[in-house]
């Protein structure tokens, strides 16, 4: 599908989606407790979705109610081969190996898009030495096995998913188990969200400076009912399409207390100039003197794309840098999303880590190639509020991958009026 955005900036008022970092997490703690649970979760995202169809596969039932999924656990060891179709989630393949492993199951994950070349080595590697079987062929891969109490080690700078999902699997196993970080860490943040989200169903483990001593023997006990917050890697997209506008943005549905790393879309737009007012559960942004700024995007890597967005509408240049971990992403995104902005006739320049965009220059309208990523579609939408004409966006459907609702919600703000000197 074709997605057509008028140019022009914009104002009025959308709602964040439900994050789906947080609802994975949820739902996975919920499917390997004790009891039934509600998952409060207003957004059925094709990422959400992927990890409930792996969850049915090992035995859990979700059935739908009115803004709640209802949880029935995981009752016994998973029996026979199971098919886990975890489409092109990363999240879902990289958390549920160590918990399929932990239990024993023998699966096979159904890959799709860029998934089955995006790495996973270090996180199989660890299986295998702990008595799981792992073989990929293609887009199927398949895991067979019982997972062993014991000494993991992964690294801290290629996929935070890979200890997530130890994080998950290790208390169920019989015995005690470490798990030690090699490296940096990046996307610390996320490790935060699968820590909040265990220790809230009852899971103890203790954190090191080098790592996690992890007891064996434990067992999941979700609260009866959760509430899967607002996303604020989602949110960045109107959010930074309020930098543009007089009259800004308002997105609500937002915890300010939220653990999620894209939170600091706040005060990096601040940084740039725009005009940032937080409320209890809402943020408004409108425009201000946008200057560019250097942006350290190690620990906020999903922002990058709409960030370059933002240097794009901004005077002078802005460099965005420790972003080498975007080119195991749905796309290549420093490729695709210098390709994306170039189409319109932005700035922009790849770097070894990341980008270069030198601002303040009038965008036109045209054709852009989403890549099939979501991220970069709904960047080229916010483009278009920098553009002298209509942007058209490839395979734009692939918005519904984190936010379905994204093309309705942001054609449901207003598009602000250009006066005869060409001034919004």
């Amino acid at each position: 599908m074709t997605e057509t955005v008028q140019n022009g900036t914009r104002y009025g008022q959308v709602k964040a989606p439900a994050s789906k970092s947080a609802a994975h997490r949820l739902l996975i703690t919920a499917a390997l407790s004790k009891e039934q649970a509600k998952v409060y979760c207003d957004t059925m995202s094709d990422d959400i979705t992927a990890t409930m169809d792996c969850l049915s596969a090992l035995g859990a039932k979700f059935t739908a109610g009115e803004g709640f999924i209802a949880v029935e656990p995981v009752k016994a060891r998973p029996d026979g081969a199971r098919a886990l179709p975890c489409k092109e989630s990363g999240s879902t393949l990289r958390f549920l190996m160590p918990v399929a492993a932990a239990l024993g199951a023998s699966v096979t994950f159904v890959m799709e898009g860029k998934l089955p070349n995006r790495p996973h080595g270090a996180l199989t590697g660890e299986l295998q030495k702990h008595g799981v079987s792992v073989t990929q062929e293609g887009n199927l891969l398949k895991l067979s096995g019982q997972l062993t109490a014991g000494d993991f080690t992964l690294p801290g700078d290629v996929s935070s998913q890979f200890i997530s999902g130890l994080l998950f699997a290790l208390p169920m196993l019989s015995g005690d188990s470490t798990l030690t970080i090699t490296g940096k860490r990046e996307s610390v943040s996320y490790i935060t969200m699968t820590e909040q989200a265990v220790s809230e169903a009852g899971i103890v483990f203790e954190k090191t400076d080098w790592g996690y001593r992890i007891p064996g023997g434990q067992c999941y006990r979700a609260p009866k009912e959760t509430y899967v917050e607002g996303d604020w890697s989602g949110a960045a997209f109107p959010l930074v399409a309020g930098a543009f506008s007089k009259q800004g943005i308002t997105v609500t549905g937002l915890r300010q207390d939220s653990c999620q790393g894209d939170r600091r879309i706040l005060s990096i737009l601040r940084d740039f100039g725009a005009e940032v007012v937080e409320n209890e559960t809402s943020v408004l942004v409108r425009s201000g003197n946008l200057k560019g700024q250097r942006i350290d995007a190690s620990e906020i890597p999903d922002l990058v794309p709409v960030l370059a967005v933002l240097g794009a509408g901004s005077d002078g240049e802005t460099v965005i840098e420790h972003a080498v971990r975007l080119r195991m992403k749905e796309s290549d995104r420093l490729q695709t999303t210098t390709a994306m902005l170039s189409a319109i006739s932005a700035d922009i320049t790849e770097t070894a880590d990341g980008l270069l965009i030198r601002g303040g220059k009038q965008l036109h309208g045209g054709d852009t190639d989403s890549a099939k990523d979501h991220r970069i579609a709904m960047s080229a939408a916010v483009a278009a509020g920098l553009t002298d004409g209509p942007v058209r966006i490839s395979d734009a459907q692939c918005a519904a991958k984190s936010y379905p609702s994204f093309f309705t919600d942001y054609n449901s703000l207003t598009i602000e009026k250009i006066t005869e000197k060409g001034e919004r």
